[in-house]
């Protein structure tokens, strides 16, 4: 099973959104290990704008919903949070209303893993991938896929203006607040 997150799909309602990016220190940024393809785009408006940094560049679907963006990666990795930057005063029925996260080894045995419903937002937009049981932090998998399912005011293509994807930054001793990283440093790090 590509995921450790709970069975059963988690379904949430998001409001409004932050206008600055804030992520805790001990998660970095996975999306650069992968590779992002889309279900369909307006020429100009690729999944490069997704992750250009510029939140003035969208992908703009071209087609019929449901819209996907498929985010794959080499070898498996832990996954624990998306940040989507969605502008609803800019894009309006453009605007994602409803996404789906699934995750899994590849398209053939992707699950529902979370279902969001987007109120109106405008910045950035946290999307915890982590279960109802406090030990499920992250979801540990091959390939995460992001459907938008529907559009504020039934909008038919889709606007997204930045896909950040985080997971926990690795650290072989617990609370240390250096990231040693031979071993000879690694066992003097402590005192016994």
């Amino acid at each position: 099973m590509a995921t450790e997150s709970s069975e059963g799909e988690d379904e949430g309602k998001v409001t409004g959104g932050n206008p600055v990016l804030i992520v805790e220190d001990d998660l970095r940024e996975m999306g650069k290990k992968a590779a992002w393809s889309v279900s369909s785009c307006k020429p100009g408006n690729g999944v490069s704008s997704l992750r250009d940094d510029n939140l003035e560049t969208y992908w703009q679907s071209d087609g019929a919903q449901p819209h996907l963006v498929n985010i794959q990666f080499q070898k498996k990795v832990k996954l624990q949070l998306v940040v989507l930057y969605l502008d609803f005063k800019l894009d309006e029925s453009y605007t994602p209303s409803k996404i789906s996260i699934r995750a899994g080894d590849g398209f053939h045995n992707l699950k529902e893993i979370k279902t969001m419903e987007l109120v109106k937002p405008t910045g950035w937009v946290y999307l915890s991938l982590s279960g109802n049981d406090p030990r499920e932090t992250f979801v540990n998998t091959f390939m995460l896929q992001i459907a938008v399912l529907s559009n504020h005011l039934n909008g038919r293509d889709t606007h997204l203006r930045q896909i950040k994807l985080y997971g926990p930054r690795p650290n072989p001793i617990p609370h240390q607040p250096f990231h040693f990283t031979s071993r000879e440093f690694i066992n003097y790090s402590s005192v016994r």
